[in-house]
């Protein structure tokens, strides 16, 4: 066969504008600096990124349709769960994807013995000097102090990808990620926080049948009083279990759980937890460097199901402050991390709680809604998701008013309502607080409506109605009425009689709802599994159909947020005077304060099993 000259100048040139091709590099993701956040220099080009590549799920679709079917009532496929195999088949990348991220990474010297993979390959981990992610991704790297803490990271605002491989990548982190997911507990030593709650919940408490004791501190007689679970004996102690997760250096101490129910639980005083160590996380056992966090969440979820089995997994992820540290070593990824560690197991606990979080908008939305997915694809395995919704109201989870912040950080510095993440993500079931007794919302607690999710079909009729009797304009342009709104229920927030440091004082905040919430869900578990039906798993579409009247509807109270004088002062500059102390009000049925309303187990029992 004669080739001639023009056929192979066509040849080459056709090559040539391959060639081309695949050097073009476009931009994957840029951010703004969140407020608080300064650069302090270029990063060390020695120092070592441990890169969490993304790949697409092109099957995630088809997931999130099993999730809804086996987790709606009504549906023929309730509670058929599926089994880790079937979700990993279900986001599970194409070849295509895998062989184009493998030969990406190849060109830059990295060989297959050097990554980790996740089991359904929907992940691929990789550790390279920062000289070398700044060559693959065509950025720079800095490194950043966070002012209110001195914390340091490596980060960069944006990075980008080769045209070839571009939309085989979903996202890759760390990179712009400076959310700080910080806990939600807050300390009630704080003079008149305690008088105030005495004083409400005395005026009524003649209509409620608790203890007067609970006027002064919530235990965990309390909470099995309001909630309707005293008296339960759990069955199937064998087939269940309820997991706590653990961020930022939190540990969740031995002995001041001891302390705690000997006071409070005196049956469960020889009993313990199992403990997993997620990405370094440590297990210090000194009581003067327990967890204020830790020990909250761990000691009213495993003192109100006890005797059900309890987990506490510890995340490493936070890196540390150390003056002369120009090279921190952690990545504070930590849900990445925990899904990473949780989704390769056979068993998993089938109730979660977790009470970290951040605003919405310091998380890039390319990661949130992958971490989104995680929690879904536990879901779709019969696991049961409960985050706290936040201590800030509609502000960005602060619950010290001094230094709330109501702007966008988009560059805009536009005012608006502030969102939690992960607590916004549609799969899984967000707890606001309430307080007194009878209940009321309590002010700081979290909710509101996402920016990055859609409103899920399980909450579009609740949310419509709730939206339908604001006054016209209410609030208009701070707010997506499109979007996820959370809470879905709630809880008894403050002031939590615990132990910490073995000494007892008083703690609250969503953190303590959420575990609350998450132990009553253990025990309807129970009651279920002794039945030999399946545990409740994602609940949101169960909660806003069938149970709905298994909820104390709470009707008082608003949440608030962003309302000092200082930020009066900043709102009457931008003509804003009339938006000082923003907040919604709960309301009958469904709000962004409390959700639903608070469990009443018996109801629940009786609806789900």
């Amino acid at each position: 066969m004669r080739i001639t000259s023009s056929c192979i100048a066509l040849l080459s040139l056709y090559a040539q504008r391959i060639v081309a091709l695949s050097d073009v590099i476009l931009v994957k993701e840029s951010v703004e600096v969140p407020e608080g956040w300064v650069k302090v220099g270029r990063a060390n080009v020695g120092h070592t990124l441990n890169l969490r590549i993304g790949l697409p799920q092109p099957n995630f679709g088809l997931l999130e349709q099993h999730l809804y079917e086996i987790s709606d009532p009504h549906h023929e496929r309730y509670g058929n769960h599926l089994s880790k195999e079937e979700v990993e088949a279900l986001v599970s990348p194409h070849q295509t994807s895998l062989d184009s991220v493998d030969q990406w990474l190849a060109s830059h010297g990295l060989r297959e013995i050097q990554f980790t993979r996740s089991p359904a390959k929907d992940w691929v981990s990789v550790k390279v000097p920062v000289a070398v992610a700044e060559t693959m991704l065509n950025t720079t790297f800095y490194l950043w102090k966070h002012l209110e803490s001195g914390d340091l990271v490596v980060r960069t605002t944006m990075y980008s990808l080769p045209r070839d491989v571009h939309d085989h990548i979903d996202v890759i982190q760390p990179t712009t990620i400076f959310a700080r997911w910080k806990a939600m507990a807050t300390t009630l030593h704080r003079p008149g926080h305690g008088d105030f709650f005495k004083e409400k919940s005395k005026s009524k408490l003649g209509a409620v049948d608790v203890d007067l004791s609970c006027t002064e501190a919530i235990t965990v007689k309390c909470l099995a009083q309001l909630y309707k679970t005293a008296g339960y004996v759990p069955k199937a102690t064998n087939k269940n279990g309820l997991g706590i997760t653990g961020y930022l250096e939190q540990f969740a101490n031995f002995a001041d759980l001891r302390s705690f129910y000997e006071s409070q639980v005196p049956e469960a005083v020889n009993s313990s937890f199992t403990f997993f160590s997620v990405n370094g996380g440590l297990n210090n056992q000194t009581l003067d460097e327990a967890g204020e966090e830790a020990g909250l969440d761990i000691q009213f979820a495993f003192g109100l199901s006890y005797p059900t089995p309890g987990t506490f997994w510890s995340t490493g992820g936070r890196p540390p402050f150390i003056p002369d540290n120009t090279a921190p070593t952690n990545d504070n990824e930590p849900y990445a991390d925990w899904l990473d560690f949780v989704l390769k197991q056979g068993k998993i606990p089938q109730t979660i709680s977790t009470s970290y979080a951040d605003h919405e908008q310091t998380v890039p939305e390319a990661y949130a809604r992958r971490v989104c997915r995680g929690f879904a694809q536990l879901g779709a395995r019969g696991v049961s998701v409960l985050f706290a919704s936040g201590d800030g109201g509609v502000s960005d989870g602060n619950s010290d008013p001094k230094t709330q912040q109501c702007f966008s950080n988009d560059g805009k510095n536009t005012y608006k309502f502030l969102p939690m993440f992960p607590p916004s993500c549609p799969y899984v079931t967000s707890v606001g607080g309430t307080f007194g007794i009878p209940e009321v919302a309590v002010p700081f607690s979290g909710g509101g409506f996402s920016y990055y999710f859609a409103q899920p079909p399980y909450q579009k009729s609740a949310v419509a109605s709730y939206l339908s009797k604001l006054p016209p304009g209410h609030y208009d342009g701070l707010y997506n009425r499109e979007g996820r709104g959370f809470p879905d229920v709630s809880a008894q927030s403050y002031p939590f009689q615990t132990w910490w440091k073995g000494e007892a004082l008083l703690l609250g905040g969503t953190s303590a709802s959420s575990p609350v919430v998450a132990a009553v869900v253990a025990l309807l578990n129970d009651a279920r599994l002794a039945k030999n039906l399946p545990p409740l798993g994602f609940l949101n579409p169960l909660l806003y159909s069938k149970g709905v009247n298994g909820f104390n509807d709470i009707t008082e109270g608003n949440n608030v947020g962003c309302g000092t004088l200082g930020f009066n002062v900043r709102l009457s500059c931008l003509g804003l005077q009339s938006l000082t102390f923003p907040y919604f009000k709960a309301t009958a049925g469904w709000d962004p304060v409390t959700g639903l309303g608070t469990p009443d187990f018996l109801k629940l029992k009786k609806l789900f099993t």
